[in-house]
């Protein structure tokens, strides 16, 4: 599916008891970014289709700080939402989409290990907060590598 500025997206239902481990020492698995054409749009737009903010129990919470919207789960970050994103710019990282950020012992090694296996870095940035390079998989799909010891919810 897509939404309406066209970042794709899929919805999965468990079934089942979740049979992925807890994550170590506190971190998230990964945390999510929606880059889109405004923010506060795009969060009525999932907060309808996915319940967020709905009140009901396990539902996500919704907040706002520094122009962007922040999902929280169970207490843990799972997306952060920004504007700014243009629907037909040529550049993977301009046009609207979700971007999956994994964190990572040693951001480096992780971009060498993306290279051997047909990967391609995008970019690579050093904010105060920590470390992290956003890559391309070799199907073209974006996502981020972040310094573990960044909090997920930087």
């Amino acid at each position: 599916a897509a939404d309406r500025d066209g970042a794709g997206f899929g919805i999965w239902e468990r079934t089942a008891p979740a049979t992925s481990p807890p994550a170590p020492d506190g971190h998230a698995h990964a945390w999510l970014r929606l880059r889109t054409r405004s923010a506060f749009d795009a969060a009525i737009f999932y907060g309808e289709v996915l319940d967020w903010a709905s009140g009901q129990p396990g539902a996500c919470e919704v907040s706002y700080a520094k122009d962007e919207v922040i999902v929280q789960c169970g207490g843990r970050q799972l997306a952060r939402i920004s504007s700014g994103a243009v629907e037909a710019a040529p550049d993977p990282l301009v046009r609207p989409h979700w971007q999956v950020n994994f964190p990572v012992d040693d951001v480096s090694l992780a971009v060498e290990r993306a290279r051997e296996h047909g990967g391609s870095l995008v970019e690579e940035l050093s904010p105060p907060e920590g470390r992290e390079a956003t890559l391309l998989d070799p199907d073209g799909g974006l996502f981020t590598v972040t310094d573990v010891h960044r909090a997920s919810d930087a």
